[in-house]
């Protein structure tokens, strides 16, 4: 899978992923949508997105955890 809107530098926010080369982490902007920013409350608060770069970031993060585990431990007994 590629990816034209994340860019990594080592100059840009210590080559933590952005989007398309701005300062603006992918990590940033899916913790607005998980703290329940809607697209359209992200794209007026940050003009210099587009849609497609909140496309590309939900990707991405699919992308990532797939090739990720976590070791979960199980919920205490109650």
């Amino acid at each position: 899978m590629t990816f034209t809107r994340i860019t990594i530098d080592p100059a840009v926010c210590t080559g933590k992923p952005c989007i398309r080369g701005l300062r603006f982490p992918v990590a940033r902007l899916l913790g607005l949508m998980a703290a329940g920013e809607t697209r359209e409350a992200i794209l007026t608060s940050y003009p210099y997105l587009e849609s497609g770069d909140i496309d590309e970031a939900l990707r991405y993060a699919a992308f990532i955890a797939e090739d990720e585990t976590i070791e979960l431990q199980p919920s205490p007994a109650k």
